[in-house]
C-alpha cells in the first residue's frame, strides 16, 4: 500500500530510508543524527564544486535529498576556498552542532560511501576530479565499495 498516493513520494522516501540505514550502519542507530550527518556533508561538498557539477550531482540524488542538498544554497559564491582536509571537516563539524557527538571523518566517509554506492560512477568520478587531492582522499575506492543496486 503507498505511504503517499505517489509513487514518486514513495519512491524518494523508500530511497532516502536506504540512505539513512546505510549511514546509521556507520555512525549509529539514531535517524535523526543520520539525516544531519548527510546534511553536514552535502553542503559543505556541494559548495565547493563548481557551479556545474554541484547541479550534476545534484540531478543523481533522490528527491528528498535533492531537496536537502538544496537547501540554503547561495550558487554566486560557489565554489568555496576549501583546499585541506581540516577545513571540509571543520565546515561538517559546523553542521553536526545540534547532533549528538560524532566522529566527524567517520561522518565522511559514512555518507561519501552512500554516494559511492548510489550514484553513477562516472559522476563520482567528476566530482572527485573537481576536489583538490586532499579531499579526492575523503572517497571511498571503488575497489573496497561495491556498488548496490538501484
Amino acid at each position: 500500500m503507498s505511504q503517499t498516493g505517489l509513487e514518486v513520494f514513495d519512491r524518494t522516501v523508500q530511497t532516502t530510508n536506504i540512505w539513512l540505514n546505510e549511514i546509521m550502519e556507520v555512525i549509529g542507530p539514531d535517524r535523526h543524527n543520520a539525516l544531519h550527518a548527510l546534511r553536514a556533508v552535502l553542503h559543505p561538498l556541494r559548495d565547493r564544486l563548481p557551479l556545474q557539477e554541484a547541479v550534476h550531482l545534484g540531478a543523481q540524488l533522490p528527491l528528498l535529498v535533492r531537496g536537502v542538498y538544496y537547501e540554503n544554497w547561495r550558487p554566486q559564491v560557489n565554489p568555496t576556498p576549501i583546499r585541506h582536509q581540516h577545513e571540509f571537516l571543520e565546515r561538517v563539524q559546523v553542521g553536526l552542532e545540534r547532533s549528538r557527538p560524532i566522529d566527524v571523518k567517520d561522518v565522511v566517509q559514512a555518507v561519501l560511501k552512500v554516494l559511492d554506492h548510489h550514484v553513477d560512477p562516472g559522476e563520482i568520478e567528476q566530482v572527485k576530479h573537481s576536489l583538490p587531492a586532499g579531499l579526492q582522499v575523503l572517497f571511498p575506492d571503488h575497489d573496497t565499495a561495491p556498488r548496490r543496486p538501484h
